[in-house]
């Protein structure tokens, strides 16, 4: 479809920004970043590049799963009108390269030594035929509980080791007086939180057979059907004003001790710093329970487009700044999530940063990192988007059983493969 789309505009691309001089030293940037902790994290690449010598030219879109971002990323170039990068995910990546429109970056990527310090589950998505199109900008890790100390201190709560114990934990809350579990009604939001609850309740090698394989027999089993169930459990602790909830609300919630818990991606990590709170003393982070060992991963990368000559030091510029190994501290330090080179120490990180760098590593090497669904790593975007649907209509009640969400997952999934 992004083929059909892009046909007859990459010729004619090249040309849409070269009458204007301004542009040569200026990096314009489709992002997604609008929450208060992103926007600071963004803000030290803008720094970087500044003291580079090159303009920033915003292109934001809010919306915390991108969606919006790409439809509007889809008509710029369909238009010819490229951004000098986008923020963009996995398989989108891939998408546009296969359709032609992507720079390439192999050259400065040779001379910095990417292929040696990013990891390969990243240069998957960030090397298409041979050649490097993205510039990988973290490693996200979305199977974390996020949790307000002074309510767990005031329910006597401790940290659930499995999903029976979360739910007893939710009880606690619900009991105290307050809203368990934070919840944007987002179908994103909905099916990030379930990527942990298939990881957990499945384990392992049966979320890589489900949500990596794609395998039909995973798909409509009986484990998946538990999951679902499980799902449906989670869904009685969230209060009734959730629906299209962001989920950077869905944080604030927890921040202000409305919320106990939140179900997250680490990205919420930059919501608590963005608010001046620590680890340990005002939150606390936990892996979801039963996934420790395991990581569900994506990783925000910059999606680097095929400009003219004359814009392309500026891209230049921003993907060498990118991987540097002082930006990916600094810009990880604040956003919450881990760096996506392997060779950046840990030093300026906090408590739950160094948890991610320690359980990444141990992931990566013992075969338990696996590509989030919900976050564009698992499957193609036709297969996320399915997948995505199916489990926001659960989760709202327009498919009423376990059985049902079964059905309608594999039938969705094998439509849109």
């Amino acid at each position: 479809m992004l083929r059909k789309l892009l046909i007859g505009t990459a010729l004619a691309s090249s040309f849409v920004f070269s009458a204007h001089a301004e542009d040569v030293k200026e990096v314009q940037m489709l992002h997604w970043w609008t929450s208060g902790g992103e926007a600071a994290a963004l803000n030290v690449l803008k720094e970087d590049l500044s003291k580079e010598g090159f303009a920033w030219k915003d292109v934001p879109v809010a919306g915390g799963g991108g969606d919006a971002a790409m439809t509007a990323l889809k008509a710029m170039v369909a238009a010819g009108n490229y951004p000098t990068a986008s923020q963009m995910l996995g398989y989108t990546v891939l998408d546009y390269a296969a359709a032609g429109v992507m720079g390439d970056l192999t050259e400065t990527a040779k001379k910095e030594g990417w292929d040696k310090s990013v990891p390969a589950a990243l240069q998957k998505f960030s090397v298409y035929d041979g050649k490097w199109v993205a510039a990988p900008v973290n490693v996200h890790s979305v199977n974390w509980l996020w949790i307000n100390k002074a309510v767990m201190d005031k329910i006597g709560g401790t940290e659930p080791k499995t999903f029976d114990d979360f739910v007893a934990l939710l009880d606690k809350a619900k009991a105290g007086g307050v809203i368990p579990l934070a919840l944007g009604g987002q179908n994103w939001q909905e099916a990030t939180m379930f990527d942990s609850v298939v990881l957990s309740t499945g384990g392992p090698e049966f979320y890589k057979k489900a949500f990596n394989d794609l395998d039909e027999e995973s798909l409509k089993s009986d484990t998946m059907k538990k999951s679902f169930d499980n799902l449906a459990k989670l869904v009685t602790y969230v209060d009734p004003n959730f629906s299209g909830r962001d989920w950077n609300l869905a944080t604030a919630m927890v921040i202000k001790g409305d919320a106990l818990v939140q179900v997250m991606g680490d990205w919420a990590k930059g919501e608590f710093n963005a608010a001046k709170k620590t680890p340990g003393t005002d939150f606390l982070c936990y892996r979801f329970p039963g996934t420790d060992g395991s990581v569900i991963y994506n990783s925000d990368m910059f999606g680097m487009f095929n400009v003219p000559d004359d814009r392309k030091a500026a891209q230049v510029a921003l993907a060498t700044a990118t991987l540097s190994k002082s930006f990916q501290s600094a810009f990880n330090v604040v956003k919450g999530s881990v760096p996506a080179r392997t060779d950046v120490p840990d030093t300026d990180f906090d408590a739950c940063g160094k948890k991610g760098i320690a359980d990444l590593k141990a992931a990566n090497e013992g075969g338990t990192l696996f590509g989030s669904l919900a976050q564009g790593y698992g499957a193609p975007p036709a297969v996320a988007n399915a997948y995505k649907d199916v489990v926001s209509k659960f989760v709202h009640g327009q498919i009423k059983t376990s059985d049902e969400a079964v059905t309608e997952l594999v039938k969705a999934i094998d439509d849109a493969k």
